[in-house]
């Protein structure tokens, strides 16, 4: 688990919102209720609960799709580009993984040690990696043991290097008693031993050192050779990818731009089961590059990939129209949400909707607008309910008495807008006090149709108040572009990954200096009384060990998050997946904390 977020695709649910017009929200949210009762008794509810996987058998290809090209096959690129880290994933491995069920840390290539030095104030978490991790390359006999150097050369050259632009950078920096920032230092200890030295004690020491890490004896003379922009252009999607060597589960063996990514099984990887079979269990993995869902859809019906992510509009087809070649799999709604937020970045400052979104009237009267209740029934068919909170319930200091109190509320936005002097003129259009028409732009992105849906009714809802909105549709890399170098937005929603698991997860996105701070990344100073309360809160909380003391902070944090609006979440949709039963399900499992669970999934034996 990474202590940074990512933005990242969100799996998401569609329904046309004209198709549900004519009927009252009541009306529509009676038959959702009805008709969710229904789908939930004809698909099958198996969350993980910690079960041990059972032995497998070997052989067969899993077919799947992803969305569009990946920009490269590059680790650091991979940060920045969801696609190209999916693809990238699958030939990396972090050193530890946290078991939400269980709520324990598990080693994957490296056992942890905590060590706390109370007198000097001081921690330090030694890693041990495995004996059997290796830079393996496909078809050939060539193996280059993984050595505490290549984690070494990451956390310094890479993460490490605020050139590189990476979203570790900002992990690696504590805030000191007195006010001065230290560095997290790693240090070798032996080929397999490592240590991460904190300069203070902190709460969550493993979420601020798990990571993943690239081939340093490809990247370190790359690096050593032409710098940053020498080290971006390795693995180039012009590049053979059965040369690039992997210590994940694949290797990618081909790549043909808009058609598919081919991946064979690495035998080298170091997963095994009680029966000393190394994982996954099939032999191949061919990935169709398909941007339209309908034309997933029907290459699931026709049996031509393994499984698929319901939306709404496909329940009744699938589920009470199945030819009982596949199975429907159900869980609770997910922990995260995409959300909305306004550009305050004063780099727009000669722009009016500067002055708009810089006061929270304006952000919480644009939450009392955001009606949630017509998006649930419109756009998911009731299949899903309202994020009020910032952490989720698996969070040890989730509080459920501390949520969004600007809820859909017309009387509540106006009085709130009157307040920062935006009124309606005699035509009914709102106006700022220099007699500005408030309209703004907002961004969401082209693949997303449920994102298209929500911002039409976002549209329609604001019309009724007088404000004008304008949707831009654009591709993800746009949104990525926008957010991270060129600032010119006015609102967008986007989802970032990670649910906030830990309090002190996302330490690109709460504090002013992160690159994901989205609303004004990349701060000196705090450009908010608000925000500097926000810093301190979050810094608190990671060196906080006694728990009573840490719920204070935490609740504050949180308290302050949603009266801002900085974030305004939509919804946690509830989850539908479906699974060809050419598959053996003894070792598949689906919920919202882990999706769907086929790492150890198996052909059916005859």
């Amino acid at each position: 688990m990474k202590h940074i977020f990512l933005i990242t695709a969100v799996l998401t649910l569609f329904l046309s919102c004209h198709k549900s017009e004519e009927l009252s929200l009541e009306e529509l949210n009676a038959i959702n209720a009805e008709g969710l009762a229904e789908i939930l008794a004809k698909t099958v509810s198996k969350p993980w609960q910690g079960e041990e996987f059972l032995p497998g058998a070997r052989g067969g290809t899993w077919h799947s799709v992803i969305i569009e090209d990946p920009k490269s096959f590059n680790h650091l690129v991979a940060e920045h580009d969801n696609i190209t880290s999916a693809v990238v994933g699958n030939m990396t491995d972090y050193l530890i993984e946290y078991d939400v069920i269980m709520r324990e840390w598990k080693p994957r290539v490296a056992v942890p040690e905590i060590k706390v030095d109370e007198k000097a104030g001081t921690l330090t978490v030694i890693y041990t990696l495995r004996n059997d991790v290796y830079w393996s390359y496909y078809n050939s006999d060539k193996k280059i043991k993984v050595t505490s150097d290549d984690v070494i050369f990451w956390y310094n050259e890479i993460e490490g290097d605020p050139e590189c632009q990476s979203s570790g950078y900002y992990g690696q920096f504590l805030t000191m008693p007195d006010g001065s920032e230290a560095r997290v230092t790693i240090h070798k200890i032996d080929d397999r031993r490592f240590s991460f030295h904190f300069p203070r004690i902190v709460a969550d020491p493993l979420i601020f050192t798990n990571m993943d890490f690239g081939p340093r004896h490809i990247y370190q003379p790359a690096k050593e050779q032409g710098g940053v922009e020498k080290v971006r252009s390795i693995f180039s999607v012009a590049d053979n990818p059965a040369t690039f060597p992997s210590m994940g589960e694949w290797f990618l063996v081909e790549y043909t731009p808009g058609q598919r990514l081919v991946y064979k099984r690495n035998p080298d990887y170091w997963r095994k089961d009680s029966n000393g079979v190394s994982i996954p269990y099939y032999d191949e993995s061919v990935v169709r590059i398909i941007p339209d869902e309908n034309t997933k859809l029907l290459l699931f019906k026709r049996g031509e990939i393994e499984s698929y992510s319901l939306r709404p509009e496909d329940l009744d087809g699938l589920v009470n129209n199945g030819d009982g070649s596949y199975t429907v799999f159900n869980a609770e709604g997910s922990l995260g949400a995409a959300f909305w937020t306004f550009n305050q970045n004063p780099v727009n400052k000669n722009k009016p909707t500067y002055e708009w979104f810089i006061q929270k009237e304006f952000r919480q009267a644009m939450s009392c607008l955001l009606n949630r209740d017509r998006i649930n029934a419109q756009v998911y068919r009731g299949l899903a309910e309202s994020k009020l909170d910032i952490f989720p319930e698996p969070n040890p200091y989730y509080n459920p008495q501390i949520t969004l109190q600007y809820l859909y509320d017309t009387q509540r936005a106006q009085e709130l807008l009157s307040s920062i002097g935006i009124n309606k003129d005699f035509r009914g259009i709102m106006r700022d006090s220099k007699n500005r028409v408030i309209q703004f732009n907002l961004v969401i992105r082209s693949e997303s149709t449920v994102y298209q849906d929500t911002a039409s009714i976002i549209r329609d809802e604001l019309s009724k108040m007088g404000i004008k909105v304008n949707i831009r549709i654009v591709d993800f890399q746009k949104q990525v572009e926008q957010l991270f170098n060129t600032f010119d937005w006015d609102s967008t929603l986007i989802g970032l990954s990670g649910s906030n698991i830990f309090p002190s997860q996302g330490s690109n996105v709460w504090p002013t200096s992160g690159n994901l701070h989205l609303w004004n990344p990349n701060q000196t100073t705090p450009a908010t009384e608000w925000e500097a309360r926000l810093d301190y809160l979050y810094n608190e909380g990671k060196f906080t060990i006694d728990s009573e003391k840490a719920w204070i902070i935490w609740d504050e944090f949180q308290s302050i998050l949603l009266e801002q609006c900085a974030i305004i979440h939509l919804m946690r949709s509830r989850g539908f997946w479906a699974l060809n039963n050419r598959w053996d399900f003894t070792n598949v499992y689906y919920d919202n904390l882990n999706s769907a669970e086929t790492s150890y999934i198996f052909l059916k034996q005859e």
